[in-house]
């Protein structure tokens, strides 16, 4: 039967909240990958800032990770079998986390003057890691979807989420 929209609003919550976000995740993502591809930093900012944004991308990323990892999916693998350690989602968050260690590391060195900030070598990391990115970030969100949610979990153990 179709949900109410208070049930939908129980069932929903976890997908809002991470939708939160990722959509910071997707927007910094926009504003590092968009200056590679115009090969210019954003009007206003400086090489440090740029370098600073990348890095925070890179440690709020993987902090977020280490959070889901450690007290949401393994809450959501009681029953839902995507949130299991060999599924495709941590599979993702893998392939994430290489992307994102070759990202801190260069701008690292471009932080430390040990190499010459260069947006087309950027994009070029940002794009070995781009694609499962955003799949990821939309797939997570609708696994947390109500639809989904409600096939697993009751009305009462939603409102005992993480």
């Amino acid at each position: 039967p179709a949900l109410s929209a208070a049930d939908f609003g129980v069932y929903n919550r976890m997908a809002v909240k991470m939708d939160y976000y990722h959509n910071h995740f997707r927007a910094t993502w926009n504003t590092l990958h968009g200056a590679c591809v115009a090969n210019a930093r954003p009007a206003g900012m400086s090489m440090r800032q740029f370098i600073a944004t990348g890095l925070d991308f890179c440690a709020v990323l993987e902090m977020h990770h280490g959070i889901e990892e450690a007290h949401i999916f393994p809450v959501l693998a009681r029953k839902m079998p995507r949130f299991r350690d060999s599924t495709e989602l941590l599979g993702q968050h893998a392939e994430i986390h290489a992307g994102l260690e070759r990202l801190k590391a260069y701008l690292e060195g471009c932080r430390r003057g040990e190499r010459e900030l260069r947006l087309g070598e950027v994009r070029g990391v940002l794009d070995g890691f781009g694609v499962v990115l955003w799949a990821h970030l939309e797939e997570e969100v609708r696994e947390l979807g109500a639809e989904n949610m409600r096939r697993y979990w009751s009305r009462e153990e939603m409102g005992r989420m993480p």
